[in-house]
């Protein structure tokens, strides 16, 4: 793996890209993967986590710690990870009420960050022969398929939750591949990134408050052992993927890269911003509930925008998404040698 060396307002911008990783995870139909594509920091995030293996078992069993941080590019991961966790509990929160109340301009404003995303991986892929063509119309059509399946109903079951992190995880290694939109279609991303996190929030807040009854919270600690097991699951997962396409980045990255350039653009449906979302009603048109009383989704109605006020805001926003996303691509190029 190639090694990076940094200054200071390089792990400051790491931070920025690691919050932002974090928040794009949490939102459905956009990808932390394409962050860290984009971000100039795809290829290390992926070659570090391969660090996950026997080599360092070894070293932590016979105590030398310090090499094992420096195995796995420790700073690396630290400071990453420490914008995870920024995010989760600052950024993605004001990413959920943003959705609550203004839904189709946040959604424009993705639309437009995927689009940039196009450009971001396109500029620096030379799609020369006819089998990188034909990997990027097989990652356009796996985009369309998974956009248009259906959510399924909520599954509180351990193993099944175990599955889901493994599975969700998959969007910070394979960019265009959506986790939190993944846990949709399986139903449990309300359970899992909504009740779960903020049940971890809570239970942090009340430890730091001097309250302990938190604890005898049966609800409390039921979510609490699902997230567990859901962290559990994506750790395995993170590892597993990253194994697997630091094989196929080294041996085929050319057609690795034209497959993921066609599953971001196939994507795109996922964030469309003019969709009606169509909830599970009983036979008097009333909004059925799962058991946290959350509602039902069963599908999305995709339609073409008429042209208002509201059309040309949108409009606007896909604009500055796209900005964003190129300005950080142009950005990361020019720092990619610092990480």
């Amino acid at each position: 793996m190639k090694t990076y060396k940094r200054q200071i307002s390089d792990y400051i911008l790491l931070l920025l890209k690691g919050i932002a990783m974090g928040a794009a995870n949490k939102v459905p139909g956009v990808s932390g993967g394409v962050v860290a594509l984009v971000g100039g920091f795809y290829e290390e995030f992926i070659y570090t986590l391969q660090k996950f293996n026997r080599k360092l078992v070894l070293l932590l069993l016979s105590g030398q710690l310090k090499m094992a941080y420096q195995y796995v590019n420790g700073s690396f991961l630290a400071v990453l990870l420490s914008g995870f966790i920024i995010s989760y509990f600052s950024v993605s929160k004001l990413l959920d009420l943003l959705i609550v109340h203004y839904e189709r301009f946040v959604w424009s404003a993705f639309f437009g960050m995927i689009i940039g995303s196009i450009y971001a991986v396109k500029k620096d892929l030379k799609l020369i022969s006819i089998k990188n063509w034909g990997f990027l119309l097989l990652g356009i059509l796996a985009g369309i398929s998974v956009s248009f399946l259906e959510p399924q109903a909520q599954n509180d079951n351990l193993f099944f939750v175990f599955i889901c992190g493994i599975v969700s995880v998959s969007g910070m290694t394979l960019p265009g591949f959506s986790g939190s939109f993944v846990l949709i279609l399986l139903g449990n991303y309300v359970l899992l990134l909504v009740d779960a996190v903020n049940a971890l929030f809570d239970t942090i807040l009340s430890i730091f408050t001097g309250n302990f009854d938190i604890f005898q919270d049966g609800e409390t600690m039921r979510l609490l052992l699902v997230l567990a097991v859901f962290t559990l699951g994506s750790i395995i997962g993170l590892v597993f993927f990253s194994h697997l396409l630091g094989y196929v980045l080294k041996h085929f990255k050319r057609r690795t890269l034209a497959l993921i350039l066609g599953f971001i653009t196939g994507s795109l449906g996922v964030v469309w911003p003019w969709k009606n979302t169509i909830f599970k009603t009983d036979d008097l048109g009333q909004r059925l509930l799962d058991a946290n009383g959350h509602d039902i989704v069963i599908s999305y109605q995709r339609y073409l925008p008429n042209w208002s006020q509201d059309t040309y805001i949108c409009i606007g926003f896909i604009f500055v998404g796209i900005v964003l996303v190129v300005g950080l691509s142009l950005f990361g190029t020019k720092t990619s040698g610092n990480g």
